[in-house]
């Protein structure tokens, strides 16, 4: 599975300026209760959000998107 490193887009985000949802929308084109809800960690963004993110802020998904492990129950 992999995840969104918010800590580091927020870091990208603050870079350039953005320090408000609605700034990182209008920029993205991403609705501001999605960039919330993602910035929150209670979603994740689709590849195309994720695409928006990167291209506006200039970032390789690489740096942003990381694996985690998935938990199997016992």
């Amino acid at each position: 599975m992999f995840r969104l490193d918010v800590p580091k887009l927020l870091e990208a985000v603050r870079a350039h300026g953005d320090t408000r949802n609605a700034a990182i929308a209008r920029r993205t084109g991403i609705a501001e209760s999605s960039v919330s809800r993602i910035l929150r960690g209670e979603a994740q963004p689709d590849l195309n959000s994720a695409m928006r993110f990167a291209e506006q802020y200039d970032l390789d998904l690489r740096t942003v998107i990381k694996r985690v492990p998935i938990e199997v129950a016992a």
